[in-house]
């Protein structure tokens, strides 16, 4: 799949019906299924997802944009974005709210799809889910083109400040993970761990022979290399865990951390561990907080 196509089950897709585009479904499980399977409490939350008006067609509109650091203005909302709405399992096509405060990450009207607001108002209510996705609008996203460095800071560092400031830090882990890098400049050749099962590409250097997760073609990988860390009480401190891993590895996280089993054929069913980033067992102090201002990113009271 290529060329970002947005979500069939999204009512907001093609810049709220303005556009004409092909849009994509997605089949299979996902590991809000396998969540929902073991009543695990999870929520999706994207900035603008709250939609902010209805068209003449009784679809909703995701109208909601802000204004960047430069002063640029984006629409909040990115469909293509929101992996979830790809899938009729996990869809909330009309982007219903959720039925309450305390029903935030169990299964409602939302079906846990949520605006970045719900998250905050459910971590202010103390009704935090086991495993939320955050997910910034455009314009705090840090993506070429609409956001800046500074826009990502100010979204990153609210949300990690308030979460430190809550009941549940002490048993919270904030992995932070990237979709886009300077990869045409990575001096660091990626290696090939699953081949593509395409005889055109099973030939070349780029993806080798080697088959794995489920035997799917096209599927070659790795790509460059991505910014990964933790913020967590748990996280070693001063530490550069060197193990290999992906964005998939993050799904093996929370895959094996609340013991879900593993979607056949998914890259998270080879993918290396987290846990090296992790001390579960030594001094991690679970009261050290560090308190950041979210416009210059310099400590602003330490706890």
């Amino acid at each position: 799949m290529t060329n970002d196509p947005d979500p069939f089950y999204d009512d907001c897709s093609n810049n709220n019906g303005k556009s004409s585009n092909n849009l994509a479904v997605m089949h299979g499980q996902n590991i809000g299924d396998l969540l929902n399977q073991k009543h695990v409490t999870w929520g999706w939350f994207q900035g603008g997802f709250k939609p902010t008006s209805t068209s003449a067609a009784g679809k909703s509109v995701c109208g909601q944009t802000h204004a960047n650091v430069g002063g640029n203005s984006s629409n909040d909302y990115s469909p293509h974005h929101e992996p979830f709405m790809y899938y009729k399992s996990t869809a909330n096509p009309k982007h219903l709210p959720p039925s309450s405060v305390n029903m935030i990450g169990r299964t409602d009207q939302a079906n846990h799809q949520y605006d970045t607001s719900d998250f905050d108002a459910a971590l202010a209510a103390g009704n935090l889910p086991s495993v939320s996705f955050l997910k910034a609008g455009e314009y705090q996203d840090g993506h070429a083109g609409y956001s800046d460095p500074l826009d990502e800071q100010a979204f990153v560092v609210r949300e990690i400040n308030q979460l430190q400031k809550s009941k549940d830090w002490s048993s919270t882990a904030v992995i932070l993970a990237y979709d886009d890098s300077d990869g045409w400049y990575d001096h660091v050749p990626s290696p090939t761990v699953n081949g593509s099962k395409d005889a055109a590409l099973d030939q070349s250097v780029l993806c080798g022979k080697k088959q794995v997760s489920g035997g799917y073609a096209d599927r070659c990988g790795y790509g460059p290399r991505l910014p990964l860390l933790v913020v967590s009480p748990f996280a070693k401190h001063n530490y550069i865990d060197h193990t290999l891993t992906d964005q998939s590895s993050i799904t093996k996280f929370v895959q094996d951390n609340w013991k879900l089993g593993t979607i056949p054929g998914s890259f998270a069913t080879v993918a290396g561990s987290l846990n090296g980033m992790f001390d579960f067992h030594g001094n991690h102090g679970h009261n050290d907080q560090l308190f950041l201002d979210p416009i210059t990113g310099q400590p602003a009271v330490r706890g």
